[in-house]
């Protein structure tokens, strides 16, 4: 065993649908991805960027209840008929994220578009929670 394979024991670009589960402990199909995401804060709202690469607009599932924003979706890999896959950059599974927030988020006022692979969120804060200015006398 090399010292790459000691530090990070699961590394493999090549590693197959079952593999990657029997790897996990779950059936073949039972595991999910966690996609990158990054979060940023501005005095109005929240902008979440989540990376999806190859995942369509009707396989995606975006949810927000009970101070919980859950993002579900699904990449659609098509080969073409005849051809044969020599190498996979990543393995095809579902994307899961699931965040909590503590009920600051105005749920009816949240926006979200899906382009180029990545989706932008904008979770605009309660109205209560925005900074105000004080007027002094």
């Amino acid at each position: 065993m090399n010292i790459l394979t000691q530090i990070v024991p699961r590394l493999s670009r090549t590693i197959s649908r079952k593999a990657a589960a029997e790897a996990a402990g779950t059936a073949e199909g039972g595991y999910t991805v966690k996609p990158l995401f990054e979060v940023e804060e501005t005095p109005e709202a929240w902008a979440l960027s989540v990376q999806l690469p190859g995942v369509p607009r009707e396989n995606l599932d975006f949810t927000a209840e009970n101070e919980r924003i859950t993002i579900n979706a699904r990449r659609t890999t098509e080969v073409p008929a005849g051809w044969t896959t020599l190498y996979r950059e990543s393995v095809d599974a579902p994307y899961q994220l699931a965040l909590e927030h503590n009920n600051t988020v105005d749920v009816a006022k949240i926006a979200a578009e899906l382009k180029d692979g990545v989706l932008r969120v904008s979770l605009p804060k309660m109205e209560s929670v925005k900074p105000r200015k004080v007027v002094i006398d």
